[in-house]
Order: C-alpha cells, then sequence, then structure tokens
C-alpha cells in the first residue's frame, strides 16, 4: 500500500553508518539534510550509526543531533556496517529505511527516485546500482574489475537477478525489513548481499536505481579481507539455502499482498492466461510444424506440447498468478505437466479419432483439429492452474505502512 500524505513519524530515516569518519562526517550529514530539507516532500530523519569509533567521530555526531532538526545518532560498542544497519533499522519507526555511504560516492539526486518505489507501495527494496545502463561510474580500473568480478561470481553461483549487491546506496520498507533482519546472519560487508539474496529468493520485489558515483580514494575497506569474507559468506548462504533452511515461503506469505501484486480477480487472471496461451499455442504450431517431417505426427504434437506447457507454466506462474521467487517453482511445474497430460490426451486422441476417419487427412486439417483440441484443453488447463496448480493465498492482513 501506498504510505498516507501525513505521517505521525517521519517517512523516511536515512542511516549514515561511521567509523572513525571525523573528517568527513560533519560536510556528508549538513549536505545530506539541506538536500532532504530541499528537495524531499514527507517527513524525515538522519540516523548516524557509530559502530565503535575511536577518534572525534562520537562528538561530531552529538554536535549534529544537537544542531540539526531531524539528525539522531546511536553508538555502537562494536565494529561492523551490517552491525550498524542492523541496529539502526530494528529500531527506527520510520515506514522506509535507507542509508548511504558517508563519502557520498553516490549523487543525492538518486535518492529520491530510490525511495519513491518504496513509498508508492510498487517495490519492497530499492538499491543503487553502478553496473546498469545509464549509470555514470569514475573509478580505478582495479575497483571497476572487482566489482564486477564480484556480481559475477553472485550470479554464477547464487543465481541472483540483480546487477549490483555492494552499492552503499539502499532502501527497504520497514514491514519487509521486520521480517528480512532476523534471518541475516552477517554482521559486516556482507550484510547487505545476504538481505538481498534472500529477499530475491523469497519473490520481494527489488527495484534498481542507476546512479551517479565517483570512487573515494580515501576509501578504508580492505579489499582482500572483505573477499575472503564474503566468499565464506556465499558458501555459507548457498549451503543454507540448498538444504531448505532459511523461511522463505513464511516470509513471502507473511507480508499479505506484498508477494502477489496481483488480484484474484478471475476477469484479469483470464485474460493475462489467454494472451500467454496465446503465444504458447503459436510457439507449439511451430515447433510441430518443425517437428513434424522428421518424428510423425504423434512424436511431433508430444514433444511440441511438452516444451510448450513448459513455457506456459513458467508465464502464467509470473504474468497471471503472481507468484515470484524459485520457492515452489518444482512443484508448480510438475503441476503443470499433470495438466499437460490432460492436453496430450485430448490432443493425442483428437488426432487419432482423425486418422481413423480421415487417413488421408493434409497437414492443414491436422492443424485445425489441433487448435480445436487446444482450445478444450486450454479451458480445462486454466480451471486446473486457478484451483489447483496456482490456488489463491489467503492473507492475514494488509501491508502496514
Amino acid at each position: 500500500m501506498p504510505l498516507p500524505a501525513h505521517h505521525p513519524e517521519p517517512v523516511l530515516d536515512v542511516v549514515v553508518p561511521v567509523y572513525n569518519e571525523e573528517n568527513d562526517l560533519e560536510p556528508c550529514v549538513r549536505r545530506l539534510h539541506a538536500h532532504l530539507g530541499e528537495t524531499f516532500p514527507y517527513t524525515f530523519r538522519i540516523t548516524i550509526a557509530d559502530n565503535a569509533s575511536t577518534d572525534a567521530t562520537p562528538r561530531i555526531a552529538a554536535r549534529l543531533s544537537a544542531e540539526l532538526p531531524g539528525t539522531d545518532w546511536i553508538r555502537l560498542a562494536e565494529k561492523g556496517r551490517g552491525r550498524a544497519l542492523h541496529t539502526a533499522w530494528s529500531r527506527s519507526r520510520a515506514p522506509v529505511l535507507a542509508y548511504l555511504d558517508v563519502d557520498l560516492s553516490t549523487d543525492l539526486a538518486a535518492l529520491l527516485p530510490l525511495v519513491a518505489p518504496l513509498i508508492s507501495g510498487h517495490s519492497d527494496i530499492a538499491i543503487g546500482t553502478r553496473l546498469a545502463r545509464g549509470s555514470q561510474v569514475v573509478r580505478g580500473p582495479k575497483r571497476e574489475i572487482i566489482s564486477r568480478c564480484y556480481n559475477g561470481l553472485l550470479r554464477s553461483t547464487l543465481a541472483v537477478g540483480f546487477s549490483d549487491a555492494q552499492c552503499g546506496f539502499k532502501a527497504v520498507r520497514r514491514d519487509v525489513a521486520e521480517r528480512l533482519l532476523p534471518l541475516v546472519e552477517d554482521r559486516e560487508w556482507f550484510f547487505d548481499t545476504e538481505l538481498l539474496v534472500i529477499a530475491e529468493r523469497a519473490g520481494l520485489r527489488i527495484h534498481e536505481v542507476p546512479v551517479d558515483w565517483v570512487d573515494d580514494p580515501d576509501s578504508r575497506v580492505r579489499i582482500l579481507s572483505t573477499a575472503l569474507a564474503d566468499l565464506r559468506g556465499m558458501a555459507r548462504l548457498g549451503r543454507a539455502l540448498s538444504g531448505g533452511r532459511l523461511p522463505l515461503t513464511a516470509l513471502r506469505r507473511s507480508g499479505g499482498d506484498l508477494d502477489g501484486e496481483l488480484p484474484a480477480g478471475l476477469a484479469r487472471q483470464v485474460v493475462r492466461f489467454a494472451a500467454v496461451g496465446a503465444a504458447s499455442t503459436l510457439c507449439y504450431l511451430l515447433l510441430y510444424a518443425l517437428l513434424r517431417p522428421a518424428t510423425g505426427a504423434q512424436a511431433a504434437n508430444a514433444l511440441a506440447l511438452l516444451a510448450s506447457a513448459i513455457a506456459n507454466t513458467a508465464a502464467n506462474r509470473r504474468l497471471t498468478f503472481g507468484v515470484r521467487g524459485r520457492d515452489g517453482a518444482l512443484r508448480h511445474q510438475l503441476k503443470g505437466l499433470a495438466a499437460f497430460a490432460v492436453g496430450l490426451t485430448l490432443t493425442s486422441g483428437s488426432l487419432a479419432a482423425l486418422h481413423h476417419t480421415a487417413p488421408g487427412a493434409g497437414h492443414r486439417v491436422e492443424l485445425a483439429t489441433l487448435i480445436a483440441a487446444n482450445l478444450a484443453a486450454t479451458l480445462l488447463r486454466f480451471l486446473l492452474f486457478r484451483a489447483w496448480v496456482f490456488p489463491a493465498r489467503r492473507t492475514t492482513g494488509s501491508v502496514s505502512p
């Protein structure tokens, strides 16, 4: 649901995690505060999350919170960016939570586009990306190669769909964060990646915003130790996902409408199902025409129907019934294949009846017979999909603002 125009709490809480940032902290917070005051149409809060700084950072943070309205700070006894974000986001009551790096490498002009889909209710998480077309990035070749290798490794090992896991510019709806944060184990640099992977596997919607980004030459990140820690995090998270130790189904369903996004109305489902069916039928007929000379009518029909049925189930899963994420995908395909068996029986039976009554029927007559049989099979498949394969889920409540 979109957030109301007048909200009792600050709508946005921007967390700035810091460790020994006595030089950058004040100009960052003042610039951020001025930007939000000039451009952000809702109330906001800036939270400085100091994780065990040993320089003047705590004193500067305390002074800024006293001088700038809507600015707060917390101090943690242990280091770790993930720990700082986990603590600050867990305490906040703002409906939209964000964070950015203190060096302001990301242009603040992307902040409103980042949080707008969360305020409107369109998305659950939003991330800045330096790797999308339209991003303007200035950094050295070493960091560019490392970033692309890291994200490429994520795609190849954990099959993620988002493009940039480590850009320090992200936002999440608080109701989503309340369900995600207890599942995120890492408290260091892998925190972002783990949160995003779990969210994506649960079928939550991740919005990406291309950003303008300029590398900070004074970055404190220790590349080697961070890379090794990230590799360990990937291995741990991969084991947890493959072993089924994360409650992804419960996470997706506990948010009510978050996992569906599409109403369960019959009319809209019929329209979407028909569009998917039309595309599947064209693919089916094309495959049949290609396979018929080499395999014969019955084998061509079975192979073409099998291939189109798998594609049809996948498309209807996402587009017609609004099911996202990989959880349950195999079960849905198996049930879809059972529906395919019904279609195979109808179409094969129609072909057999045609060849029995008219042995010399040409290809055009065969195609016409198959089209009629497919129409009947499509209607039956829709009823099976709606009632059995993708039954409507009952929600326990609406998404709170």
